[in-house]
């Protein structure tokens, strides 16, 4: 699946960010696929945006790579972030677009707006987060969470807290439109920027 057939906007290219990383690093291909858990052809179509990596195995990458998922994230330094120019990020999954609503190197808190499509989300693998809180607003549609073995369906105007570094997944309940979600983190995914 490309980039763009699962709803990834331009702006929001890691393929490129992971190879660079790992060329750095003087990784093979097979080295970082062994260590993530994936295969060496699924990792090369992520190096070239021609698929999306689901939230846990994104995570598994950077960890092999060294780096945080944080440092994927490239905003604007400053306060203001203009509705219409929030920075595209990719943090992996299917089916969505994902900006950055805080800028870049705000350390106590992270904000994300997520647009999924129906039945896009966080992909089926749980992943957890280096956060102490996680805070979920959905602005519209539908989103199933499911923390351990409890799927939580969320309705529009509602808000779930907890705790990001337990196993969870997440994706839209919808079956046409578009959920839309505000992810709060606190403190903010690491960088080592």
């Amino acid at each position: 699946m490309t980039a763009a057939a699962a709803g990834q906007s331009d702006g929001a290219q890691l393929g490129q960010q992971l190879k660079a990383v790992r060329q750095a690093r003087r990784m093979t291909l097979a080295e970082v696929a062994e260590s993530a858990g994936i295969t060496k052809g699924f990792l090369s179509k992520i190096e070239r945006d021609q698929a999306t990596a689901s939230v846990a195995s994104l995570m598994r990458i950077c960890e092999t790579l060294q780096i945080s998922v944080g440092e994927l994230f490239d905003a604007p330094a400053g306060d203001v972030v203009r509705r219409g120019a929030y920075p595209a990020i990719n943090f992996g999954g299917v089916g969505m677009n994902e900006f950055l609503l805080t800028p870049r190197g705000e350390q106590r808190l992270q904000a994300i707006l997520s647009e999924i499509e129906p039945g896009g989300g966080s992909g089926e693998e749980p992943y957890s987060l280096p956060a102490d809180v996680e805070f979920v607003f959905v602005v519209s549609g539908r989103l199933a969470v499911t923390l351990g073995e409890t799927e939580t369906v969320l309705e529009q105007g509602d808000a779930l807290t907890f705790a990001p570094h337990a196993q969870h997944t997440f994706r839209s309940a919808l079956e046409k439109g578009t959920t839309q979600v505000l992810w709060v983190f606190s403190p903010a995914l690491p960088s080592r920027g």
